[in-house]
């Protein structure tokens, strides 16, 4: 029996730092009954471990058995993908998710989208996403953010893509690091239109 989902979506993660961020919204991904294809690079899988001490399998395999675990999530519910990936369903226009989420996104990341680089597979992911007109959210985690990176963030914007930056507000009151990672998390779910339960909204 083919498992039914609400919605199907791609994940990339760089190395920039901000791995609460992803982590927080893959599990909300998870929730709402969402296949992820998630694209973890090497340097996030560094960033990982020095900013929340988690170690990741690197071999593929176990790292998909991994996640059932971790996620609480279905079988085949989350499919891990290596950066050279070429033969994944994400890699071509005629099985690519349509949506795609980059978090956090590093900014030289962000330039080699907005040229259409596709050195590794978060990049050929997103192209196949803007040639095949369909939804790129990228969310920078970087300050001050220089004239290239807004630049680069221009392109992408006029490409139709939504830049994201990882800035949470305050005006629900935070209290925890997880309640303003889920602020962002709440913001991605809305613009991908997945219901969940991440954050209130305004005047909720």
């Amino acid at each position: 029996m083919t498992m039914q989902y609400n919605d199907t979506v791609t994940l990339g993660v760089t190395g920039a730092s901000g791995s609460g961020y992803f982590l927080r919204l893959l599990q909300s991904m998870v929730n709402a009954n969402v296949k992820v294809y998630l694209i973890l690079s090497e340097a996030a899988q560094i960033v990982l471990k020095t900013e929340v001490d988690e170690d990741w399998p690197v071999d593929i395999v176990a790292l998909n058995e991994f996640l059932i675990t971790r996620f609480d999530s279905k079988q085949g519910q989350i499919t891990a993908l290596t950066s050279k990936d070429w033969f994944s369903p994400v890699a071509s226009g005629s099985s690519a998710p349509k949506k795609m989420v980059v978090c956090p996104c590093s900014c030289g990341t962000l330039a080699s989208i907005s040229q259409g680089l596709s050195n590794n597979l978060i990049e050929r992911a997103a192209d196949v996403v803007f040639k095949e007109r369909g939804q790129l959210i990228v969310m920078p985690r970087e300050t001050p953010f220089s004239t290239l990176h807004l630049k680069n963030m221009l392109t992408l914007s006029e490409l139709g893509a939504t830049v994201m930056p990882l800035a949470p507000g305050f005006y629900h009151q935070p209290t925890t690091i997880e309640e303003l990672q889920d602020f962002m998390v709440a913001r991605v779910m809305d613009h991908l239109k997945i219901q969940h339960q991440a954050s209130k909204r305004w005047c909720e």
